[in-house]
């Protein structure tokens, strides 16, 4: 069962603003500036869709964005996001079960594979992974561990919460540089926030 964060919805933005600050955001809107205008986006896991806002202060028009989330109550908070004049198409279901039309210029994955095993990152990945274009962007931010202890012992409270409540099924970070790097992704921006616990990266295909 793919995890659902519905019953977080409310309270989602709340948590991670007094555990992280402004790192997860900060972190997200780092990898904006990469987005060339007028692209076709995929963005998978967007939550509450804050991110819709952001993207529209940069490009209040000319974007044709794809806009997939699971959790029905998060979807419910980002068709209230100010998306100015670009197109989006809204899909409540997980990107893998999900028709999509491919061809985009951009992929957009916020702190989607750290809820995933192994056996299901590849899955999603490779779902995804035809669905960008040759020479299109991947831009990915997730968890990661450098060796600093607090981020094993923040990492697992996560994991322990999210479970309880959300369902997700990892209890450990997958490989997740492993899929890109073996799929011939190249790093073409990267940068690290909240002690190195959090990395952005813009991989090109």
């Amino acid at each position: 069962m793919a995890a659902n964060y519905n019953n977080s919805a409310w309270f989602y933005d709340r948590l991670s603003g007094l555990v992280y600050g402004r790192a997860l955001i900060n972190a997200q809107v780092y990898l904006l500036q990469f987005i060339p205008p007028n692209s076709n986006l995929l963005i998978v896991g967007g939550g509450t869709g804050w991110i819709l806002d952001e993207l529209t202060r940069i490009y209040p028009a000319g974007l044709k964005i794809n806009y997939v989330e699971v959790a029905a109550n998060m979807m419910t908070l980002s068709k209230k996001r100010n998306c100015g004049n670009n197109e989006v198409t809204f899909i409540n279901a997980a990107a893998e079960d999900t028709l999509l039309p491919g061809d985009f210029d951009v992929i957009i994955t916020p702190f989607l594979f750290d809820n995933f095993t192994e056996q299901t990152l590849q899955k999603v990945f490779n779902y995804l992974h035809p669905q960008l274009k040759t020479g299109g962007l991947w831009l990915n931010t997730d968890f990661q561990l450098t060796g600093k202890w607090w981020q094993n012992i923040l990492l697992n409270t996560m994991f322990v919460f999210f479970k309880m409540l959300c369902g997700i099924e990892a209890s450990a970070l997958p490989d997740i540089e492993k899929q890109f790097s073996q799929t011939n992704y190249i790093t073409i921006a990267e940068k690290t926030f909240f002690g190195g616990f959090i990395a952005s990266r813009a991989y090109q295909k």
